[in-house]
């Protein structure tokens, strides 16, 4: 393994999957990597994810999946379901036929069972140091990198290095420091979570929600997504509605009237659902403008959240943040005597994905809350594309090794 020059001691402002993922994928390319997490430690916060395989195959290239298979579960299908009469309106076939046709497999896990594996690799490698309890709070840039003012309970450290990933989430200190970079806007729309242990008195979801596949229920005014977690001994559930930005934390406990109203048109047994669900977790949707600058030539780069955090339309929120950090650290590896032009071609090769897998999500959500006449043709086309033709739809995004087509 090579040693990396002292003027490419990598920086990293935030510890969520962006910015482990990126530790862990520098490190394995010989870089000494600084790692600062504002939070005191690595808590167990979040909800569900799905992982695509255009994202687990690079987890298992940076050996992070057997770590994460033991808490994951391998869905058999996405199904899609009319919110009102609960029919099956069409599927994409997962399990086997995902790892067939795309290499990979597509998982369902908890958010603090990703960040679990990511950690337990990166505290392995001696070539990553993890301090929690830093918050930086300023970067200044100088003829021989990068300096950052790096708050430690009230005492201000410095730590110098060449290059700078702020992974730092949607509302990223870094973006309007380093770039003066694009603000966060509120989409008008509301993630409700929640999580539901299987066998624990909710015999009616059991019956309502397949034990594995993930199941999407379309609404004019809400959808609802629930898949199992945990290796299959809980349900995340999550429900998008139009509401208000409440609060800017994941620990919102908020008044859940606004999701019992929403979901009111739908069918007994899912209204059921949502009213015996117990506690839900409001969590506001702000987006990132992906047009905006990711990177400066003096040595910064954004990744995930930081640069374009998305609706989750999609489900590949995750996904983009994790293939944002290995393709990073391969262009700047092969080009690290010229970080500028690293850069460049990261935010150059990056962009029209991210862009696409947006449209991606825009073009679900007006097909998951369609109604009248488009819904009718909705699922006139659902039907008809159901099964493998629905899956060859998602050959581009899936499919992709995003490190083959690296500068």
């Amino acid at each position: 393994m090579k040693t990396s020059p002292p003027s490419l001691q990598v920086l990293v402002a935030g510890g969520g999957i962006a910015g482990l993922t990126a530790a862990i994928a520098f490190a394995k390319r010989g870089y000494s990597v600084r790692l600062f997490e504002r939070a005191p430690g690595f808590a167990e916060i979040g909800a569900g994810l799905q992982l695509s395989p255009n994202a687990t195959r690079l987890l298992r290239r940076l050996g992070v999946l057997d770590r994460l298979l033991p808490a994951a579960v391998r869905p058999q299908a996405v199904v899609l379901r009319d919110a009102r009469g609960l029919v099956e309106l069409g599927r994409v076939p997962l399990g086997q036929a995902a790892e067939r046709r795309w290499g990979a497999p597509y998982l369902t896990v908890h958010r603090a069972d990703l960040q679990s594996a990511l950690l337990a690799r990166a505290e392995q490698d001696p070539n990553i140091t993890i301090t929690t309890g830093a918050a930086v709070r300023d970067a200044a840039f100088h003829a021989h990198g990068i300096t950052l003012s790096v708050d430690r309970n009230g005492a201000i450290d410095e730590a110098s290095g060449g290059l700078l990933l702020a992974s730092d989430g949607v509302w990223s200190t870094l973006r309007g420091i380093a770039l003066d970079g694009m603000d966060d806007s509120f989409t008008g729309l509301i993630a409700w979570r929640t999580t539901l242990r299987r066998g624990s008195g909710t015999g009616f979801a059991d019956r309502l929600i397949g034990a594995n596949v993930v199941t999407a229920f379309l609404h004019p005014q809400f959808h609802i997504v629930a898949y199992p977690i945990r290796a299959g001994a809980a349900v995340n559930l999550v429900a998008v509605t139009k509401g208000d930005a409440q609060s800017l934390s994941w620990a919102a406990g908020t008044d859940s009237t606004v999701l019992r109203n929403a979901v009111s048109g739908a069918a007994k047994p899912l209204f059921e659902l949502v009213e015996n669900a117990g506690s839900w977790t409001s969590w506001p949707l702000h987006v990132v403008d992906a047009k905006g600058p990711w990177t400066r030539p003096e040595g910064v780069a954004l990744i995930g959240d930081a640069a374009h955090a998305m609706t989750p339309f999609a489900a590949q929120g995750a996904a983009m943040a994790i293939e944002d950090a290995e393709v990073l650290a391969g262009i700047v590896a092969r080009h690290e005597d010229d970080i500028p032009l690293a850069l460049q071609i990261y935010e150059t090769e990056r962009r029209p994905r991210v862009l696409r897998v947006e449209q991606r999500g825009a073009l679900n959500r007006f097909a998951w809350n369609a109604s009248g006449p488009v819904a009718l043709v909705r699922n006139f086309v659902l039907k008809r594309r159901s099964g493998t033709r629905l899956a060859a739809d998602l050959d581009w995004l899936y499919g992709q090794d995003v490190t083959q087509s690296s500068g």
